[in-house]
């Protein structure tokens, strides 16, 4: 299970955009939430359409951080689990059934298109997207020998022009200058990005996440590079269950113009990971940087995530076939 499985992701994006929304959550057969919810809309404006998601997900209505790693069944729940799925999917009445970012060949899509076929309905694919991972089992040292040189300079080589600069300290600002952390993450993404990384709706949402996933072993990580004093890069993660996940990062574009200070930071933190014996794996996630797929330069794992639907109508079959 993944961070994103959490109860605390789970119920802090309920409670911010679930319910606020007028979303319904579905009840599985034994009668508990089954981590689906129902919304309504209209296709192109007037057909009513019925639609089951993710509790985390909204393929249409809203924009939400995005929840990856999902998961239909734990561990070992198999085939008795995916007729019990099979069995709600036929007894609720729904358009369109989408489920985001399961991981490829996963027993769900392999569930998915049985229970499509089983039953008739289509099954489309609607995004497939490359998530990037290093593996922090065995030396950091080997590590960097693996990857590219010009990587290598980038992440870890050019550590020396900055420590010239000024002293350089990094400092977890979870809990108690939390505020900090995210008004200095926000003034970053504004300068690269010319908008906040988090709105006041997401921002209220991350909080309530982060002061949750604690209860369930979670660590969360506001980290903050500053050098001769001076804040240059911010990194948001998350560890839980063995791995260190990236949730958002930002930093200084203009501080020097030989370093890359995301780059640097990034190494800094994979470094520790490797010297911690809890941690088997960043998780980097999916997406992609402003210029370069940077995640792929300095991965050792690439994984994709595939999100599906299925549609029930004939009518909707044949109108999505039309839109592509």
């Amino acid at each position: 299970m993944s961070v994103f499985q959490t109860k605390a992701w789970q119920s802090a994006w309920w409670d911010t955009w679930g319910q606020q929304s007028g979303f319904r959550l579905i009840r599985s057969w034994d009668g508990e939430v089954s981590g689906l919810y129902e919304s309504r809309y209209r296709f192109k404006g007037f057909l009513p359409i019925r639609s089951l998601q993710f509790v985390g997900t909204s393929s249409r209505e809203l924009r939400t951080p995005r929840t990856e790693h999902n998961r239909l069944f734990n561990k070992g729940q198999g085939l008795s689990l995916q007729t019990s799925f099979e069995q709600l999917l036929k007894q609720s009445s729904w358009t369109e059934a989408v489920f985001s970012d399961l991981p490829v060949n996963s027993f769900e899509l392999s569930a998915l298109e049985t229970i499509a076929a089983n039953n008739n309905w289509s099954i489309r694919t609607m995004a497939l997207d490359d998530g990037y991972a290093v593996s922090t089992v065995g030396r950091f040292s080997d590590y960097l020998s693996s990857i590219g040189s010009n990587s290598r300079l980038r992440l870890y080589n050019r550590r020396k022009v900055l420590e010239t600069i000024g002293q350089v300290r990094e400092e977890n600002l979870w809990p108690d200058d939390q505020e900090r952390f995210f008004a200095a993450l926000n003034e970053f993404h504004r300068a690269r990005w010319s908008r906040n990384c988090f709105g006041e709706t997401s921002l209220a949402f991350h909080k309530r996440f982060l002061s949750q996933v604690v209860e369930e072993g979670g660590k969360p990580q506001l980290l903050a590079l500053s050098c001769n004093q001076q804040l240059v890069s911010v990194m948001y993660n998350v560890w839980y269950r063995g791995v260190l996940y990236n949730i958002q990062a930002g930093f200084d574009e203009d501080f020097h113009k030989k370093l890359s200070l995301g780059s640097l930071h990034l190494g800094y933190v994979i470094e520790e990971a490797f010297s911690r014996n809890d941690t088997h794996q960043f998780d980097m996630l999916v997406g992609q940087g402003k210029k370069e797929d940077y995640k792929a330069r300095f991965a050792t794992e690439a994984y994709q995530l595939k999100s599906v639907m299925l549609v029930k109508s004939p009518m909707f079959r044949v109108l999505y076939w039309i839109k592509g």
